[in-house]
């Protein structure tokens, strides 16, 4: 069983963390929400956008940067960013991989990045455009993770269910 981590440092909109609690819930990842957040967990455009899989997460929160880099010090981390060197699926991310995602009006602290840059990475686009949507980017990176893992727990065939 392989352990993913997906991290949203201070994220500020409801709706993006909601279809990321979503897609972690599908998927098995652990969610981590540094603080501060730009939202109250009840939000009810977090949980409209988390529809009924609130309940169904792994998630933890942590008072600030500090907090989550001390409670998780043997975690492999892969920093998202736009400032990143590296593909991201140019990446072998190992079991208890972090992925890590700033805000979305800011990023991560480019500190961090500078300490870190072999473990930056990046999702390619059109030069001179800003960034992709945060949910957009924490599922490209799950799944090429998953990709690399070969989905492990994961359903891979459906079935119709008109028909039977």
């Amino acid at each position: 069983m392989y352990n993913l981590n997906i991290v949203l440092v201070e994220p500020q909109i409801p709706q993006n963390t909601g279809n990321i609690s979503r897609t972690c819930a599908v998927t098995g990842a652990k969610l981590h929400l540094v603080k501060p957040l730009g939202f109250e967990i009840s939000d009810k455009h977090l949980k409209r956008a988390g529809l009924d899989y609130w309940n169904k997460l792994d998630i933890t929160y942590y008072d600030g940067l500090d907090d989550f880099f001390e409670k998780n010090p043997d975690g492999k981390f892969f920093y998202f960013t736009t400032k990143g060197k590296n593909v991201h699926s140019s990446v072998d991310y190992p079991d208890n991989s972090y992925l890590v995602f700033g805000r979305e009006d800011a990023g991560l602290p480019e500190d961090l990045l500078y300490r870190n840059p072999d473990t930056c990475v990046r999702i390619p686009m059109r030069n001179g455009l800003r960034s992709l949507n945060l949910s957009n980017s924490v599922a490209i990176a799950v799944y090429e993770v998953l990709r690399q893992w070969d989905y492990p727990d994961l359903a891979r065939e459906g079935r119709l269910t008109k028909y039977e």
